[in-house]
C-alpha cells in the first residue's frame, strides 16, 4: 500500500456561529464532496462560494452547489412532529415510535421491523442507525438508497479486493494519459470532476478520453472516442479487452503471479464471450483496444451506467480484471475508479449502512467479526445473516412480513423501482415513521409519524467522498422550528427502547470518536478502513477537522491502495473472476419495443426536495421529457413538443417528447427526478422493473422495456403564477420560477369557461381578468391581476403554445399590461431558455453574441458573457450551439 498524503490545511475553520463568520463546509449533492465557504447573513440566508483550499474542488462549484443559498429558506419545511396528520410533541412522537417498534419486535421478532436510510445522511447519523438496528434490535433489516446507486461496485470491490476499497484519488484523473468513462455522464452528474478532466486535457493535449455510453451525453463532447454500445453489454466489451491484453503480451506476469488469483479461468471465460453483442463497429472496437492497451497510465471511471444493472457486479469485475491483469492499479495516474452518486454514499458503506455489511467494512457473515462488534457495542444481539436489501425490503413490507418501517432522509415512493407497488406497500404497512425536512414528499404523505429533521446548513458531522476524503459538514444556521438532528432522534428512540447508556450521545463528536475507535478493532482483522488515529479527537479538534483521506492511523494517512500488490482477501491476493455477458432481464418485443434508460439531468438532484426550491435551477429543463430517436418519433407520428404516454408492465408516465439522435434506435431516455409534487405523471421509477443483480441486489434501472404512444390532448397550455398552481389537468408539470411558478399543461377536454378555469388554476377567484380569445384558432390568453399586479397568466391552444417563457416568468408580480403579448417588445430582447444556470444566461443571448459579436469559441463566449466560466457544465451545450451556427453558415 503506497502513497500517503497529509490533511489539507486551510485558513478558515470557524466552529462558533456568528453573523459575520464564514464556515467551511461540504456540499450535500454528489459524491465529489466539494468544499463550500458559506457565510450567514444574519437574517436566515447565506452566501456561498467554492472553497479553494478543499482538495476535491479547489474552489469550483457546479450549478447545484452554486445555488445552495437559494435552498435554505423555510418554505415548506416540516417544523414539528406529526402523528396521524395532527401536530404532536416530540415526547408523544418518540414514545409512540419506540412503543410500536418494541411491540412489533416482541410479537413478531426483530426481522419484522426495518430502517430504510440514505446516502445523504451524515456519517454520524448513519452510524447510530446501524448500531441501533443491528446491535440492539438485532436485525440486519437496515438498507439505504445507496443500494440503488453503488451496491454493485461494493460487491465487485469485495469480490476482487476482499474489501470495498477505492484504490485511487482524484489527482489520478489529472495524471492519467487515458481516461475511460464507462456509464458515467461526468459533465452533468459530477461536473467538478469533469472540469478537472477538461483542465488537465487542455494542459496536456496528448491526454485522451473514451466515453462508453449507449447514449450521447454532454460528456461525449470531451471524448476522443465515443462507444455507443448496446445497453448492458459492458462485460462483453471488457472481456474482449482482457483477451487483447493477453494476446498482445501485456500481462504484468510478476504482478499476476505474486498478487492475483483466478487469472486463467477469467481469461478462458473471456475468450468464450462474443464482443459482437456490443453492437460496435470493428473500427470503433479496434480503436478502443488500441488506445487502452497502448497506454500505460489508464484510469477507468465508472458509475451508474455500470452499477444499475442485473449484471452490474460482473460489469465492475470485468473492468477490475483488466486492471489487475496489467498491474495498472494503485499507482499515480492509473487504476479503476468508482465515482459515487450521493454525498455520503461512501460514509454509509463505511459504517455498515447496507443490509449485508457490518460497520468498518467488517462482514456480517463472519462470526469473529460479529462477536467483535457485539463486544465493542456491548450489544444484546447481532444478526447472523444479511438483512433485506432495498427491493426485498419493500416486498416484505408488501407481504406483511415487515410491519414497522422507519424511512430516513429519502423518498422511496418515487425512487424505488416499481415505485407504484412500493408506494402501495408503504401505505399498507402497519406503522410507518418518516424523518424528513418536508412533509410534502410522496413518502412523507404515507407516514403515521412524521419527524422534522435538520438539513444541510443546519446539520453537523462528517461525510466521505468518492476518493475516501472525510470532510466536515458544519451547522451554520439554527435548526428551524423543532427540527432535530437524525443521530439525536435515533439516539432518543434507542434510549426509549431501553438502551439508555448505549445511546447516551450528546454531540456528533461523541459518535465520531466511537466510530473511529471501532475502526481500530476492524483494522485488527486486517480490514482496509481504519481511522483509529481520530478516536481521541477533542471536541475542538473535531470541530476544526480538515479534509483528510483514510486510512488515518498511527503509521499512515491517506494515499492509494494496492500498488504494492497486497489485498484484503483470505489469500492476500486479488481475485480475477470468470465472467460472461448476460443480457438485461427485460426483453423488448412487439408490445414493449423500446429499451428504457433513466438517469439525471444537470441542474436537479434525486427527487428534487432541495433543488426544486431554486427557480434558477428549474429553468434549464423545466419539465419531464423523453428522449427518442427522430426516426422512431416519425414512425409514431410525433412532432417536437408533443406529449407521449410511456408505459411498461409496471407503470405509466406522461412526458414531453424530445426527438434527438443522442439516443439510438428503439432506445429512449427519461430523467428520474420528478415527483407527484411537481408533475401529474412523471414518477419514472414507476415504470422500472424490480429486477436486481443477484450478487449486489442493485436494481436494473437503465434497461426496462416500454411502449410509447402519442398523447392526443385537446389543448395545451403554459402558465405563470405568483403562487403555487392548482392544476387538475391530465398533464401538468410545474416549477419555481423567478418570484413564482411556471407550468406546462394539457388535457383531453377543453374547459367550457376559460376564465373560470384560470381563476381556479391560479387560486385567484376575485382577481381582475384581461382576456383574448380566438375561437377560430382555438386559442385563449388570460391575465389575472390583483391591485394592478400580475398574479397569473395562461396561454392555451390546440397545439403546444409558442411564447417566450422566460420573459413571462420575469413579469410575475409586475405590471400586467404586456403579459398577453407572450413575447417581449423590440426594446426587450428575449434571453430564451436558460442554458447557463450559474449566471442565468439564456440560449438566445448566447446565439446573439455568436452571430453579432463574432464570438466563435466557448472561451470567447465565457469571456464576454460569463457563461461556462463557473461550474462549466454548460460548456458542451455552448459548444453544440457554436457547431449548429457553423453548420448553418456552411449550408448557406
Amino acid at each position: 500500500m503506497d502513497g500517503a498524503d497529509t490533511p489539507v490545511t486551510a485558513p478558515l475553520a470557524p466552529v462558533a456561529q456568528s453573523n459575520d463568520c464564514t464556515f467551511r463546509t461540504t456540499c450535500p449533492y454528489c459524491g465529489v464532496g466539494c468544499g463550500v465557504l458559506a457565510t450567514p447573513d444574519g437574517q436566515g440566508g447565506i452566501t456561498v462560494k467554492g472553497d479553494p483550499a478543499h482538495p476535491a474542488n479547489k474552489g469550483r462549484l457546479c450549478s447545484k452547489g452554486s445555488s445552495l443559498a437559494e435552498t435554505v429558506g423555510l418554505d415548506g419545511r416540516l417544523l414539528h412532529p406529526v402523528i396521524d396528520g395532527a401536530r404532536s410533541t416530540w415526547d408523544e412522537a418518540l414514545d409512540l415510535t419506540a412503543q410500536k417498534f418494541r411491540e412489533t419486535i416482541a410479537e413478531h421478532g426483530p426481522d419484522s421491523v426495518a430502517f430504510y436510510v440514505s446516502g445523504q445522511l451524515l456519517t454520524e447519523d448513519y452510524y447510530v442507525a446501524n448500531k441501533l438496528m443491528k446491535g440492539f434490535i438485532g436485525s440486519a433489516n437496515i438498507d439505504t438508497n445507496s443500494r440503488l446507486c453503488m451496491a454493485s461496485t461494493v460487491a465487485g470491490h469485495r469480490r476482487a479486493f476482499g474489501t470495498d476499497t477505492v484504490p485511487g484519488m482524484y489527482e489520478d484523473l489529472e495524471q492519467a494519459d487515458l481516461i475511460v468513462l464507462v456509464g458515467s455522464n461526468l459533465a452533468w452528474c459530477h461536473p467538478v470532476l469533469y472540469q478537472r478532466v477538461v483542465a488537465a486535457k487542455q494542459d496536456r493535449p496528448g491526454m485522451k478520453v473514451i466515453n462508453i455510453d449507449p447514449r450521447r451525453t454532454a460528456t461525449s463532447d470531451l471524448a476522443d472516442l465515443h462507444l455507443m454500445l448496446e445497453p448492458g453489454s459492458d462485460v462483453a466489451l471488457f472481456n474482449r479487452l482482457l483477451v487483447e491484453i493477453v494476446d498482445r503480451g501485456l500481462v504484468d506476469e510478476a504482478f499476476v503471479s505474486d498478487s492475483v488469483d483466478g487469472f486463467d479461468k477469467a481469461v478462458e471465460a473471456a475468450r468464450a464471450d462474443d464482443a459482437a453483442v456490443t453492437g460496435l463497429s470493428d473500427e470503433d472496437l479496434t480503436a478502443f483496444l488500441e488506445m487502452w492497451t497502448g497506454t500505460e497510465k489508464v484510469v477507468t471511471v465508472f458509475s451508474q451506467g455500470v452499477n444499475q444493472s442485473t449484471s452490474g457486479s460482473d460489469k465492475v469485475n470485468s473492468i477490475l480484471n483488466c486492471h489487475l491483469a496489467t498491474g495498472r492499479i494503485g499507482k499515480p495516474g492509473l487504476g479503476p475508479f468508482s465515482v459515487t452518486g450521493q454525498p455520503n454514499a461512501m460514509g454509509g458503506r463505511e459504517v455498515g449502512g447496507l443490509a449485508n455489511m457490518l460497520a468498518c467494512h467488517l462482514d456480517i457473515e463472519n462470526a469473529e467479526h460479529r462477536a467483535a462488534v457485539r463486544k465493542f457495542w456491548d450489544a444484546p444481539a447481532m444478526p447472523e445473516a444479511a438483512g433485506a436489501k432495498a427491493v426485498d425490503m419493500f416486498q416484505r413490507v408488501a407481504d406483511g412480513k415487515i410491519k414497522a418501517l422507519w424511512v430516513i432522509c429519502t423518498n422511496p415512493a418515487v425512487s424505488m423501482p416499481d415505485a407504484d407497488a412500493v408506494r402501495d406497500a408503504i401505505a399498507g404497512c402497519d406503522f410507518v415513521v418518516v424523518s424528513d425536512m418536508f412533509a410534502t414528499t410522496d413518502t412523507a404523505k404515507l407516514a403515521d409519524v412524521l419527524l422534522p429533521a435538520t438539513g444541510w446548513g443546519e446539520k453537523d458531522g462528517t461525510v466521505t467522498n468518492s476518493e475516501r476524503c472525510i470532510s466536515r459538514q458544519r451547522g451554520l444556521l439554527p435548526a428551524p422550528g423543532e427540527a432535530r438532528h437524525d443521530w439525536d432522534i435515533l439516539s432518543d428512540v434507542g434510549r426509549r427502547m431501553g438502551w439508555t447508556k448505549e445511546f447516551d450521545y450528546q454531540t456528533p463528536a461523541e459518535v465520531f470518536r466511537e466510530y473511529a475507535a471501532l475502526s481500530g478493532v476492524a483494522a485488527g482483522f486486517g480490514r482496509d478502513f481504519d481511522i483509529s488515529a481520530l478516536s481521541d479527537l477533542e471536541d475542538a479538534d473535531y470541530d476544526g477537522l480538515e479534509p483528510v483521506r483514510w486510512p488515518i492511523n498511527a503509521v499512515r494517512t491517506g494515499g492509494r491502495f494496492f500498488g504494492d500488490g497486497k489485498f484484503f482477501t483470505d489469500t492476500g491476493k486479488a481475485k480475477m473472476l470468470p465472467l460472461t455477458h448476460r443480457a438485461p432481464a427485460a426483453k423488448t418485443g412487439p408490445k414493449y419495443p423500446f429499451r428504457f434508460n433513466t438517469g439525471r439531468i444537470r441542474d436537479q438532484w434525486h427527487t428534487m426536495t432541495r433543488t426544486a426550491l431554486s427557480g434558477r435551477l428549474s429553468q434549464h429543463l423545466a419539465e419531464p421529457f423523453l428522449e427518442i430517436h427522430p426516426e422512431d418519433a416519425a414512425e409514431l407520428g410525433l412532432k417536437p413538443a408533443d406529449l407521449v404516454t410511456v408505459e411498461s408492465p409496471q407503470g405509466r408516465a406522461l412526458l414531453r417528447a424530445l426527438p434527438t439522435d443522442r439516443v439510438g434506435r428503439k432506445q429512449v431516455f427519461a430523467p428520474m427526478h420528478w415527483t407527484s409534487e411537481y408533475a401529474s405523471a412523471a414518477r419514472i421509477d414507476a415504470l422500472v422493473r424490480a429486477e436486481v443483480d443477484p450478487v449486489s441486489g442493485q436494481p436494473e434501472s437503465k434497461a426496462s422495456v416500454v411502449k410509447v404512444t402519442r398523447f392526443n390532448a385537446a389543448w395545451y397550455g403554459f402558465a405563470v403564477s405568483s403562487r403555487a398552481l392548482n392544476a387538475k389537468t391530465s398533464y401538468w408539470a410545474s416549477a419555481r420560477a423567478g418570484n413564482g411558478w411556471r407550468a406546462e399543461l394539457a388535457d383531453m377536454a377543453t374547459p367550457k369557461d376559460w376564465e373560470a378555469y384560470a381563476r381556479e388554476l391560479f387560486n385567484a377567484p376575485d382577481a381582475a381578468a384581461v382576456t383574448v380569445f380566438d375561437h377560430a384558432k382555438g386559442t385563449a390568453r388570460i391575465a389575472l391581476t390583483e391591485e394592478g399586479r400580475l398574479v397569473g397568466a395562461l396561454f392555451a391552444g390546440k397545439e403546444p403554445v409558442a411564447v417566450s417563457r422566460n420573459h413571462l416568468v420575469g413579469l410575475i408580480g409586475g405590471e400586467a399590461a404586456i403579459a398577453l403579448a407572450g413575447r417581449p417588445g423590440a426594446d426587450m430582447p428575449d434571453p430564451g431558455a436558460t442554458l447557463c444556470s450559474c449566471f442565468n444566461i439564456g440560449v438566445n443571448t448566447i446565439l446573439t453574441a455568436i452571430e453579432t459579436d463574432g464570438l466563435m469559441s466557448v472561451e470567447a463566449i465565457g469571456a464576454a458573457l460569463g457563461a461556462g466560466t463557473n461550474c462549466g457544465s454548460c460548456r458542451p451545450e455552448i459548444a453544440a450551439l457554436l457547431e449548429s451556427v457553423r453548420t448553418k453558415e456552411a449550408a448557406e
